[in-house]
């Protein structure tokens, strides 16, 4: 090559890498924020979705069987006590009355 061409190059070269510089930075960030946000929202295909919408209404209705049940065992519990303190009270009446005759 001659010096002439070397010369001609030298510029054109800085030139064409100050475009690539000012050209492909930004568009390298805006490809860059583009995939890191696609990574914070994963895509989930619509069948999963409607699956999990089922799996929730159902955990919810279990949710509130549970509830239903064990308010049930706690109003049983309490009748329970209730019976059982009257029949104590009951019959240590009667063993009073017993031991008082």
């Amino acid at each position: 090559m001659h010096p002439e061409m070397i010369g001609l190059f030298v510029p054109l070269g800085f030139f064409a890498m100050v475009a690539v510089i000012f050209v492909g930075r930004p568009y390298f960030k805006a490809m860059q924020t583009k995939i890191e946000n696609e990574a914070k929202q994963p895509r989930i295909p619509s069948e999963v979705m409607n699956r999990l919408e089922r799996i929730e209404q159902a955990v919810d209705a279990i949710a509130v069987e549970v509830e239903r049940i064990s308010e049930g065992q706690r109003f049983t519990t309490k009748l329970l006590s209730e019976v059982r303190a009257g029949a104590l009270s009951a019959g240590s009446a009667q063993q009073s009355d017993a031991r008082g005759t």
